[in-house]
């Protein structure tokens, strides 16, 4: 089980940048740290509306570097709702609550990014069929949005739960010499 959260800003605010950084670094498509970022806002950031704002301004950042696209709000849509979702997955922070955050956000990210493909593009006829095509093309997505969320999230919170008592421990080392 992982203890709860240190709610430390310094260390949060350095995870989220490291997140949205590897956003930039060439990537499977869809093998990205969004939904990790989307987490552990929810999980470690005491205000919500901040928490919210977090991920979004470090997508919007990146977004204008690597370039915007018709179904943005839908992907800003679910990484808002993913934090509110991870707001109450992990009020208890365990390692099977993150999966199954990690897990819930991907399918969340996956039904609600399709669907605004489906809405917003030209390419799906607007009828049930057209949707079914959308969520169909998606499914070779969805694999690597789950193990990007998977990974990353694992990598998050193992950082902010160890890292902060590793650098305290190290600095209580170098004071006994």
């Amino acid at each position: 089980m992982i203890k709860n959260l240190d709610h430390n800003w310094k260390w949060i605010a350095g995870l989220m940048l490291l997140l949205a950084l590897s956003r930039l670094i060439p990537h499977p498509p869809n093998f990205t740290p969004l939904g990790a970022m989307a987490i552990l806002a929810g999980a470690a950031m005491k205000d919500l509306r901040l928490a919210m704002l977090a991920p979004l301004i470090a997508m919007g950042v990146s977004d204008a570097l690597l370039g915007f696209h018709t179904s943005l709000l839908f992907v800003y849509g679910a990484v808002v709702m993913m934090v509110v979702m991870s707001r109450f997955l992990l009020q208890s922070v365990t390692t099977m609550r993150i999966v199954v955050a990690a897990l819930a956000s991907a399918i969340l990210f996956f039904m609600v990014t399709n669907f605004g493909a489906w809405l917003s593009h030209d390419m799906y006829a607007k009828t049930w069929s057209g949707l079914g095509q959308a969520y169909v093309a998606g499914i070779p997505f969805f694999r690597n949005t789950l193990l990007s969320n998977l990974f990353f999230t694992a990598i998050s919170f193992f950082a902010l739960n160890c890292l902060p008592k590793l650098k305290c421990a190290s600095k209580m080392n170098a004071d006994k010499y």
